[in-house]
């Protein structure tokens, strides 16, 4: 499966996938696996891209805005980000992106973030 999101994650970049082809693929299960808990673990390599099944939860700590830490619950942070809604069921891309020196929280969608200084792993949460 993550060889299959790293070929389609190439491709988009590039814009060489059609929102219609990208949605074929989603439809027929061939992109998306089921959502972690967090980034941990899966944030070593800035740049990476991710596809999940996640569904919108207003529980669990996040920190940051528009980045979020590597331990943010993605859940929370799919939300907060407006990746998702409440109790909605959505694919997700999320992108490993350089650590920020210091994490902004905010109140968005239900969802309030915390502050956070330096953290080592960070990523970036949208709505595919």
């Amino acid at each position: 499966m993550k060889v299959i999101q790293e070929l389609v994650a190439y491709f988009e970049r590039r814009g060489k996938l059609t929102p219609t082809q990208l949605d074929k693929l989603l439809r027929k299960g061939f992109l998306a696996t089921d959502a972690p808990m967090t980034m941990q673990g899966l944030c070593d390599n800035v740049g990476e891209t991710f596809y999940f099944r996640v569904q919108g939860e207003n529980n669990g700590t996040v920190w940051g805005t528009d980045v979020y830490t590597g331990d943010s619950a993605l859940a929370a942070a799919a939300l907060h980000a407006g990746a998702v809604e409440l109790g909605e069921s959505a694919v997700v891309r999320v992108t490993v992106v350089a650590p920020l020196r210091a994490y902004t929280g905010s109140t968005c969608n239900g969802v309030t973030s915390s502050s956070f200084g330096p953290y080592g792993t960070a990523y970036r949460v949208e709505r595919v």
